[in-house]
């Protein structure tokens, strides 16, 4: 399921770096039509794009991150799993309702070990979009991935869940069948999984719908992902009563990976190759095995009563507050 196809989608601040890559394509093509040697030329053009690159996605703003976070180029957790995994075997439904298709997980084998994958996946066109519902599960979803857990957990089989979703299904129906409840039960049960459980934001990790999959030993997110109670366009929404203070919102919400690491939220991010997951597909999913396995590795040592409890206090210890 990995990918090799011609970005079709640039963002407003990467224009002044398509529009010199555009030059370049063009001047590499004259001097091979017509057999001149503009090697210099191209060079110190070659050298500008890469400067400006570094300028600009180095100090990106919050907004701006969240814009790269939902790239039609980005990879999905299916991509990544295909990809790190030898071979990987999908297993569905909740054993009461359906199969939700915006909640995939299976067993694949990273390097001669078995892993239980949890987590969201979005559709590339409008079929497949319709088909996962856009990211965003049902409380199916979120029992079939406590059911998926609970089988880790009955083999020994370590878990790891990559999140990437706008928020759980808002709708009647979800919760006419326990959207919150399925959410909360998620919870209460991940803090209790005595085999280890790493949780990796790759995307969006919106409100209750990423957390409902993301209590975890090891939580972490890739450079360029957003993980919050809320997307800034509904925060915009309700303070502003309009989308369009959803930059602002994106900054007051101090959502970026960067803030999650300094608040004590999460416990580390993964570098992404320059201008995002999706220029370098391959390249990303080789640093997430390489950090998936070296937590694994550290993870291991600890005995599950222990890590429970340290799973536990993590999460207790997060935020402040003051007694009355």
């Amino acid at each position: 399921m990995s990918k090799s196809k011609t970005l079709t989608m640039v963002l407003e601040f990467e224009k002044p770096i398509a529009n010199l890559e555009l030059k370049l394509q063009e001047m590499k093509d004259l001097a091979k039509g017509k057999n001149i040697d503009l090697s210099a030329d191209i060079q110190t053009l070659e050298d500008r794009i890469q400067s400006l690159k570094k300028e600009t996605f180095q100090n990106l703003t919050r907004w701006q991150k969240v814009q790269l976070s939902r790239h039609a180029d980005r990879p999905y957790a299916l991509d990544y799993i295909f990809e790190i995994t030898n071979d990987f075997i999908e297993l569905h439904g909740d054993r009461s309702v359906k199969d939700d298709k915006a909640m995939i997980g299976g067993l694949g084998d990273i390097d001669g070990r078995s892993v239980m994958f949890i987590g969201q996946q979005k559709g590339r066109n409008t079929k497949q979009r319709q088909e996962r519902n856009f990211g965003m599960a049902n409380p199916e979803g979120y029992r079939k991935a406590l059911r998926l857990m609970k089988m880790a957990e009955k083999f020994g089989k370590p878990i790891v869940a990559l999140i990437d979703t706008p928020g759980a299904f808002p709708g009647i129906e979800a919760e006419e069948r326990g959207q919150g409840e399925a959410i909360a039960r998620n919870l209460r049960e991940m803090f209790m999984l005595k085999v280890p459980v790493i949780c990796i934001i790759i995307g969006e990790g919106a409100s209750g719908g990423a957390l409902g999959i993301a209590i975890g030993d090891r939580v972490l997110m890739l450079e360029n992902t957003w993980y919050s109670v809320i997307s800034p366009e509904s925060c915009s929404s309700i303070l502003w009563r309009s989308w369009d203070y959803k930059e602002q919102a994106a900054e007051a919400l101090k959502l970026s990976s960067i803030d999650m690491k300094n608040n004590g939220l999460v416990d580390g991010i993964i570098e992404e190759p320059l201008g995002g997951a999706h220029k370098d597909m391959k390249g990303m999913a080789k640093n997430l095995k390489k950090t998936i396995l070296e937590a694994l590795k550290e993870l291991d040592k600890i005995k599950p009563e222990t890590r429970i409890e340290q799973r536990i206090e993590k999460f207790c210890s997060m935020g402040e507050f003051i007694e009355g």
